[in-house]
C-alpha cells in the first residue's frame, strides 16, 4: 500500500487493543518524518551499543539492556531542564493507565497433527515432538523459541527457525524409536544435525564404537542409547565428562559409565571424606604399649635361666 496506509495483521490490531492506542504510520524512508525518534536511536546506538555487546545468550543481553535504559534515565537532554527519569513520570500523569494484565506477545498456532515422522508442521518448518503419530498439538510460537504442547503440557522446545521447508529434530525423541531398529541410528537426519550443531562429541563415537565391539552393532547401539537417556535427563556436560573418564580408564561398558556418572564431584567427595572422618573419630582406639609384654618376656627368661 502507498504512503501512510497498512493493512494491519489480526494480532497487531489485538495488541493495540489491548493497550489502548491507535496505530499512526510514516511514509516509507521517510526519516525526516519522525526526526525526534531517529535522533533518540543513534544517540542510544552510539552511547550503549557500540562496540556491540557481548552475552551468552539473549536475557543475558536484554538484561544489560534494560540496565542501559535505567541508567540513562539520569541523563538530561540538551536544552531541557528535567532528566529522563523525570520527564517521564511527568509525561505519565497525561498517560491512560496500563492494563492489569500483560499481553502475550507469543502466537498460538492450533490444532497441529502430529505426522508419521514424530513431527509437527509450523509455519514452514517442521519440528519433532515426542508424541505419537495422530495427535494434536498446539505451538506456542515466540521470536526465538518455539514450544509444542499437549495436553497444556510443555511437550518440546525447539529454536525458531526462519527459513522455510527445514526440519529441526531433537535426538531425544527418537531414542524410543531407534531402540525399536537400532540399526537407523547411524545414519539417521536428528544425529546429523547434532553433530552439525557440535552437541556431540568425538569421545561419543569411540565409546560407541567400543560398545558396538563389545556387545555386537544392535546391542551395543542399544547400550549408547542407554547412556543418551542419561545425558538428557542428568545433563550431557557431566555425561561427556564421565565418557571421557571411562575411555581414559580403559573400560568400555556402559554400567561402568553410568557409575562414573552418578559418583560426585570432587568436592562433594571432599565433604563426604570429611564427615566420614569425623564420625569414625568415636571408634578410634589408642595404640597399644607392648612394655609390660617385654617385662614379662623378661621375667620369663629368668625362670628358664
Amino acid at each position: 500500500m502507498r504512503g501512510r496506509q497498512r493493512l494491519e495483521t489480526d494480532r497487531i490490531i489485538a495488541f493495540r487493543s489491548h493497550w489502548g492506542y491507535q496505530s499512526e504510520y510514516c511514509n516509507p524512508a521517510k526519516g525526516n518524518e519522525k526526526g525526534g525518534v531517529e535522533g533518540e536511536l543513534g544517540w542510544y546506538r552510539r552511547n550503549c551499543l557500540t562496540p556491540i555487546p557481548e552475552a551468552e545468550n539473549l536475557a543475558a543481553l536484554n538484561g544489560h539492556l534494560l540496565s542501559v535504559c535505567v541508567a540513562n534515565r539520569k541523563r538530561t537532554i540538551q536544552g531541557k531542564e528535567m532528566t529522563v527519569g523525570e520527564a517521564s513520570k511527568h509525561e505519565q500523569s497525561c498517560l491512560l493507565p496500563l492494563a492489569k494484565e500483560g499481553f502475550p506477545y507469543e502466537e498460538v498456532i492450533y490444532p497441529l497433527i502430529v505426522d508419521g515422522h514424530g513431527r509437527v508442521r509450523v509455519k514452514t518448518n517442521w519440528y519433532s515432538a515426542p508424541l505419537s503419530p495422530g495427535w494434536r498439538a498446539a505451538a506456542v510460537v515466540g521470536p526465538s523459541e518455539i514450544e509444542i504442547r499437549h495436553d497444556n503440557q510443555c511437550a518440546a522446545r525447539h529454536p525458531r527457525c526462519y527459513g522455510r521447508g527445514h526440519q529441526i529434530l531433537n535426538l531425544e525423541h527418537y531414542l524410543d524409536v531407534l531402540e525399536k531398529k537400532p540399526g537407523a541410528m547411524a545414519g539417521c537426519t536428528p544425529l546429523q544435525q547434532w553433530r552439525q550443531a557440535g552437541r556431540w562429541p568425538e569421545c561419543l563415537d569411540r565409546i560407541w564404537h567400543q560398545l558396538e565391539q563389545r556387545h555386537g552393532k544392535s546391542a551395543g547401539t542399544r547400550e549408547m542409547i542407554t547412556l543418551v537417556r542419561v545425558g538428557s535427563v542428568g545433563g550431557w556436560d557431566r555425561l561427556i565428562a564421565a565418557v571421557e573418564e571411562a575411555l581414559r580408564l580403559g573400560v568400555t561398558d556402559a554400567a561402568a559409565v553410568l557409575h562414573i556418572f552418578h559418583m560426585p564431584d570432587p568436592q562433594q567427595r571432599r565433604q563426604y571424606a570429611l564427615a566420614l572422618a569425623e564420625e569414625l573419630v568415636q571408634f578410634e582406639r589408642p595404640m597399644p604399649v607392648m612394655d609390660e609384654y617385654d617385662l614379662l618376656l623378661s621375667d620369663t627368661r629368668r625362670e628358664i635361666q
